[in-house]
């Protein structure tokens, strides 16, 4: 029986997995179009299944050697020499040990190179190499290189980029044999590998890798593909679900990125199907479940993004400024900080040219590290804790107590006037402190997300799950009576929305005629807390 599988690779005999085989096909087109290309893509996004299937698709009409970085130690990019050493022995190896056809000529080449003296060998030694074989070859020759981010800050790299870039020269040129394709795999982008290594005054120059094509396939997972890998599991398990109801929510959570698809399904199969019963696993309240344990678990993909955050300070602020201070940044392509965010599965670019957090996943990761750090977590966080009690009845929150207990905290504000006093308590502390009130009165029960088209200065609304329960509350700036209204007249249209009878509304006021604290107001057949700091 297949399993969901969040390790390595997925192997479509061994794992429920969405089919790929389109995206395939797409890598295919450019592989039979004699290109160089490098697929990068963020930690987990599938790059190595992905990149798997390529080669079994590319097996039956090229010779396909398929590389990975990782398997060798740093001490090879010491010089060319030790390079051209260690490139020979793991082609040796797919020879001896993948099988991979590889003429004995070429092979007892290479292994000369292997036991000649360092002093003797050059890198342009192993592209003799290849080139004699390449030449003599019936089928074109297409190399794979896996995890090229083992290879990073090495000139010895950048030297073996420039002479792969020569042979593709070389061969559109003069004719030249080469290899029919080149595909680099890896986190970092191999064109911007000169930023790190190259003097300042060539940062901007003589890329290794400009002959690279643009490589533009989605390998995000589509609701529609996830819908089929359900569609699989339903006729292994007979659960019952709906699976277009919960592969909409499961894209909705991730965004198609990989790894997060695979673990909530995983998570799914396993942990909540042995607690609840496979029924109300899967469903949309079973999912999220899982994305709540996804959330607060430790696992290799968010041990890597955080670290970056404690490496790259300057990322770490840009994203902070997009999910408490409101910020709406636009997609700036030449943006290095952008680029990284990116490139590391951050952010991506959203259909009006801004930037947003790549996912809502992420995004929840990200607030509960945020508000953890805060500088007002120990105060506030205490606050709650010791209300806890009173704010959860019958399994539900009061949140019109949790409304009025957390203003009490706050009527300091108003003795704020100053125009600076004032924008600085909206920008960068009201929902900051709001937020880290809530997280320790929801944690371990519940979970809250950030509506994105909300997001803003002006304001946030957050949607709260908690013990099947759905709980919208819009936090604001107070800009008069008209800006109210029109205030609750979006949280109607969110309640209509999401089929629910009851909102609330947090508003932020600097106008001294306002009295703080929590009104009960009835607008048609909808109830509305609304609650004035």
């Amino acid at each position: 029986m297949k399993v969901f599988n969040t390790t390595a690779v997925c192997i479509p005999s061994k794992h429920y997995m969405v089919d790929i085989s389109e995206k395939v096909e797409e890598i295919k087109k450019l592989v039979d179009g004699g290109k160089y290309f490098t697929i990068n893509r963020a930690r987990q996004y599938g790059k190595t299944t992905t990149l798997t299937a390529l080669r079994k698709k590319l097996e039956s009409t090229y010779m396909v050697l398929s590389l990975d970085f990782q398997s060798i130690g740093a001490d090879v990019f010491e010089n060319e020499a030790f390079f051209s050493q260690a490139m020979a022995r793991i082609i040796i190896d797919c020879h001896e040990f993948e099988k991979i056809e590889i003429p004995e000529e070429t092979i007892t080449a290479l292994a000369m190179l292997n036991e000649a003296s360092p002093e003797k060998i050059k890198l342009d030694d192993f592209f003799r190499i290849m080139k004699r074989w390449i030449n003599k070859s019936d089928r074109g020759v297409v190399l794979i290189i896996d995890e090229v981010d083992s290879a990073t800050n090495n000139q010895v790299f950048l030297d073996f980029l420039a002479g792969l870039r020569d042979l593709y020269i070389g061969r559109e040129t003069d004719g030249i044999p080469a290899f029919q394709s080149v595909i680099l795999a890896g986190v970092t982008d191999v064109k911007h590998l000169k930023m790190k290594i190259r003097p300042d005054k060539e940062h901007k120059e003589n890329s290794p890798w400009n002959i690279a094509e643009p490589f533009n396939v989605d390998m995000s997972l589509s609701e529609t593909g996830i819908r089929g890998m359900l569609d699989e599991y339903e006729s292994d398990h007979n659960t019952g679900m709906c699976t277009d109801e919960v592969a909409r929510k499961i894209h909705d959570y991730t965004n198609g990125y990989p790894f997060l698809v695979s673990r909530i399904c995983q998570l799914i199969d396993t942990d909540i199907c042995s607690s609840i019963g496979k029924e109300a696993a899967w469903t949309c309240d079973g999912v999220e479940e899982a994305v709540k344990k996804i959330i607060t678990e430790s696992n290799t993909l968010f041990d890597s993004l955080m670290s970056k955050l404690k490496n790259y300070e300057r990322l770490k602020l840009q994203l902070r400024r997009i999910l408490l201070q409101g910020e709406t940044i636009e997609y700036l392509p030449d943006n290095k900080e952008q680029e990284q965010l990116m490139m590391f599965g951050f952010i991506t670019r959203s259909n009006d040219n801004t930037i947003v957090v790549a996912n809502r996943i992420f995004e929840m990761r990200l607030y509960k590290y945020y508000i953890g750090e805060s500088k007002f977590s120990e105060e506030m966080r205490g606050n709650a804790l010791d209300n806890k009690p009173e704010f959860i009845k019958n399994g539900e929150l009061d949140i019109p107590l949790i409304m009025k207990r957390f203003i009490e905290t706050q009527k300091y504000i108003r003795n704020l006037n100053d125009e600076e006093a004032e924008r600085k308590f909206i920008e960068e502390e009201g929902r900051e402190k709001f937020l880290t009130y809530l997280s320790p009165i929801l944690n371990g029960t519940g979970t809250y997300s950030i509506e994105e088209q909300t997001r803003t200065r002006k304001r946030m609304d957050i949607v709260i799950h908690y013990l099947g329960k759905r709980y919208i509350i819009e936090l604001k700036i107070w800009h008069g009576e008209k800006y109210n209204s029109a205030g609750e007249k979006q949280i109607i249209e969110y309640l209509d929305y999401w089929n629910l009878d009851t909102g609330y509304m947090l508003s932020f006021s600097f106008n001294k005629k306002k009295i703080p604290g929590v009104k009960k107001i009835q607008i048609g057949e909808k109830i509305l807390y609304e609650g004035i700091v």
